[in-house]
């Protein structure tokens, strides 16, 4: 439930977020998605959270975490690192939790309805927290998906949950088609 008068904060874990609209078969519209939220009530902050990697010299997410600079989002992002595991795999570590749990309590006195971008059952305690403040949580995520992107722990300690799926014709647009020379990840 949203009111007119409620200052609002959204929390996007990105690559949480992409996986989710990704296994839903969307891309997020970025403008639409902060245009659909300010009309749900006073938007005080956007952050979006990712990790880069900096060892590539073209990252395919550097463009849109540039556009979000330059469109009303505070991006958050770290270097992300890479090892390769027991198996031989090469595998990347960039996670963005701490960042974000520590920015949702900073600015707690300053909003009354935190909405968090993101499945990730991690979260539950950041949720709980920001509730003890008096603020209150919505989760969009999706339970669409095989299996579901959203923790059920998670679903349960928020006050609301929104469907991304339910999103769609709001937020979301085709995905797009990726060229041969530019990585599907964007």
């Amino acid at each position: 439930m949203f009111y007119k008068d409620d200052r609002l904060a959204l929390f996007i874990d990105g690559g949480n977020l992409y996986a989710a609209a990704k296994s839903l078969g969307f891309d997020i519209d970025y403008k639409l998605l902060r245009s659909e939220f300010q009309r749900r009530g006073k938007l005080i902050r956007a952050y979006y959270y990712t990790a880069l990697l900096e060892s590539e010299d073209y990252s395919p997410i550097r463009p849109l975490v540039d556009w979000l600079n330059y469109n009303g989002y505070s991006t958050v992002t770290k270097t992300a690192k890479e090892y390769t595991d027991a198996m031989g795999r090469r595998k990347v570590k960039g996670n963005m939790d701490v960042e974000l749990a520590v920015d949702a309590m900073e600015l707690a006195p300053h909003m009354d309805h935190a909405v968090l971008f993101s499945g990730d059952g991690d979260f539950r305690p950041l949720v709980e927290a920001l509730q003890r403040r008096g603020v209150r949580v919505s989760i969009v995520s999706t339970t669409r998906s095989q299996p579901p992107m959203i923790a059920d722990e998670l679903r349960r300690q928020a006050d609301n949950f929104i469907e991304l799926d339910a999103l769609r014709e709001v937020i979301g647009r085709p995905p797009r088609e990726p060229r041969e020379d530019q990585p599907d990840e964007v």
